[in-house]
């Protein structure tokens, strides 16, 4: 007799028993790294979160005001923690929130606007400014045809623009708390020469983000920011 009914099946009950608990197992450990990915997604949301709000944070550069340090589509690096353990020196490229705004939120507020800022579902209230730091608080700012005199200093700029600016400014005395900042390109800067809305002002210094450090694109273009 041929006998066996089970013998004469190819992969029959033998194999299909070995193969059951490797598919299970594959199951099982499919569904724990589905249960654990939402947490995963949290934790990594979280982190860059962190990363924007105390460490580097990118922006982009939309206009002319600081070429050539700076063109228009530049996307720079800003440090945020240069200005918590240091300070703010003549000459450092800055971003600042705008001057002129006032927000007086409550902690819940803060908090979602936060959130939502930063996950990107909304974008700033207020718009963001680079310009190059010229005048410390305390100081006397001048600009005699385009020359630029810090405390009756002349002041060397190598990072200016090659079309000149000949107006003349000032002199004005630099508030305490305050900044006085200038765009590399004069000539198509609205800065601290010009009040709101032409210009800046002076710009608080608890406005201020960061120090831009550096280009990251485009690729012709990446580097340091001096």
């Amino acid at each position: 007799m041929s006998g066996d009914p089970g013998s004469d099946e190819p992969g029959g009950g033998t194999a299909g028993a070995g193969d059951g608990p490797g598919r299970d197992s594959q199951h099982s450990a499919a569904r724990s790294f589905a249960r654990g990915l939402p947490f995963l997604i949290l934790v990594a949301l979280v982190f860059a979160l962190l990363i924007k709000t105390f460490l580097v944070q990118a922006f982009s550069i939309p206009s002319p005001s600081m070429v050539p340090t700076l063109e228009p589509g530049d996307r720079i690096l800003v440090d945020r923690l240069a200005y918590r353990f240091g300070d703010i020196h003549r000459g450092d490229v800055v971003v600042f929130s705008d001057p002129s705004a006032t927000h007086h939120r409550s902690a819940p507020v803060a908090f979602f606007r936060w959130l939502v800022e930063g996950t990107g579902i909304a974008g700033p209230e207020d718009e963001d400014f680079v310009k190059r730091v010229i005048g410390l608080p305390g100081d006397t700012v001048e600009i005699a045809q385009g020359q630029v005199f810090v405390n009756g200093r002349k002041l060397d700029e190598p990072y200016l623009n090659r079309d000149p600016d000949t107006r003349s400014f000032g002199p004005v005395a630099v508030p305490p708390g305050q900044l006085f900042v200038l765009g590399d390109n004069r000539l198509r800067s609205g800065d601290s020469r010009f009040p709101p809305p032409e210009g800046l002002g002076f710009v608080p210094i608890d406005h201020v983000v960061g120090r831009a450090f550096l280009i990251v694109w485009p690729p012709d273009r990446v580097g340091g920011i001096a």
